[in-house]
């Protein structure tokens, strides 16, 4: 049975980055978006990407989508979620960001953020594979929160506790009687914040080879594995916090907690990040998001959107071929750009009905 899927329809666009004003409606499948660099390709996709969660995935500071001179921004569209339909909408000034769900104003941001699922692939998804675990620690706990396997009360009085500690520590020392709180705290919220991150990862690592091995049969298979920064257990927790208290005030570091978690991706037994072509790196990324998308699939039941970025870049035509194939059958609403429209017309995985083209050139988009 097909798993319904979430859809954008008309979607409306002002005053985004290059973007002044568009009017798009979009295939419930296939949106092939093209043109050359630095017209404003990304730039649709991010609008979609910040109607959906109400932030930008290539900046932290959401006021820099603004056109350039102008009062704001602000991105609407119909949004279609299995049977239900909604009307959402992002508007964002130098006063922050006001989110509208059927013309209400929506205050807990958080809880808008999964509200309408969305998986991105763009070239900074690649620190995925080439950076230290911090973006992959913020993949799984993004999953866990659409799975409710993490609580954001654990992640707020966990993190509270440890700047406390540490604080505690600087100020007055490895013995203030206080640390034993706080580090009780820590414990305790860490573990249920790690059980949240193994049991994801314990779903999202399968899917990862699984997809990759399909995607590049070639390569050597690859092996993902979650390694934890901290004891599992709140006692062990607890007792290696007292223990690394001389450590931990001399270096002004944690020596051990959550932020050791990580995502270790292998591949023919060494790391990924000192390994592989270009190629390979992006196909491993590429597997990630397919993964996450597997798995928003499952827990939420609906098929999220997928947002994919100059995919075919770098990639050999068996891989993006073998990707898009891989792609078509997760029946999600994807947006696809690139610079070489050429390629993605040779692909025929998908009916005409099921596609549509969009030219984008300096700002201006128009359907083809």
């Amino acid at each position: 049975m097909t798993m319904p899927s979430v859809v954008v329809g008309s979607l409306r666009v002002r005053s985004f980055r290059n973007i002044r004003s568009a009017n798009v409606d979009l295939n419930p499948r296939l949106n092939v978006v093209w043109g050359d660099n630095a017209q404003g390709k990304t730039s649709l996709l991010e609008a979609i990407y910040v109607l959906a969660t109400s932030k930008s995935f290539r900046t932290g500071h959401i006021r820099d989508v603004m056109t350039f001179a102008s009062s704001g921004a602000h991105v609407r569209a119909l949004v279609r979620d299995g049977e239900v339909e909604r009307e959402q909408a992002v508007g964002i000034s130098t006063g922050g960001r006001v989110v509208e769900v059927d013309g209400n104003t929506v205050h807990r941001l958080a809880e808008y953020a999964v509200l309408t699922p969305v998986v991105a692939f763009d070239v900074t998804s690649m620190t995925l594979v080439s950076s230290s675990g911090g973006d992959r620690r913020k993949l799984i706990d993004r999953l866990a929160l659409y799975s409710r396997r993490l609580s954001l009360a654990d992640v707020t009085a966990y993190s509270r506790a440890v700047k406390t500690r540490r604080l505690v520590l600087e100020a007055r020392g490895t013995s203030a009687p206080d640390l034993e709180e706080w580090e009780e705290l820590i414990a305790r919220h860490g573990s249920s914040w790690f059980a949240a991150r193994a049991s994801t990862a314990a779903l999202l690592a399968p899917a990862i080879e699984d997809i990759f091995a399909a995607m590049a049969p070639q390569s050597q298979p690859l092996k993902v594995v979650f390694h934890h920064g901290a004891p599992e257990d709140v006692s062990s927790f607890r007792a290696a916090l007292g223990e690394k208290r001389d450590y931990d005030r001399g270096h002004r570091s944690d020596a051990i907690g959550r932020h050791k978690d990580d995502l270790r991706i292998v591949m023919g037994g060494r790391d990924v990040r000192v390994i592989g072509s270009q190629g390979e790196r992006r196909a491993i990324v590429l597997a990630l998001k397919l993964a996450e998308l597997k798995l928003l699939q499952l827990m939420r039941g609906t098929t999220p959107i997928l947002l994919l970025d100059d995919v075919s870049s770098e990639l050999d035509a068996k891989r993006t071929e073998r990707f898009l194939s891989t792609v078509r059958d997760a029946d999600a609403q994807v947006l696809l750009t690139t610079t070489r429209p050429e390629l993605i017309a040779r692909n025929h995985l998908w009916d005409r009905a099921d596609r549509h083209d969009f030219c984008v050139s300096s700002g201006e988009v128009w359907a083809v």
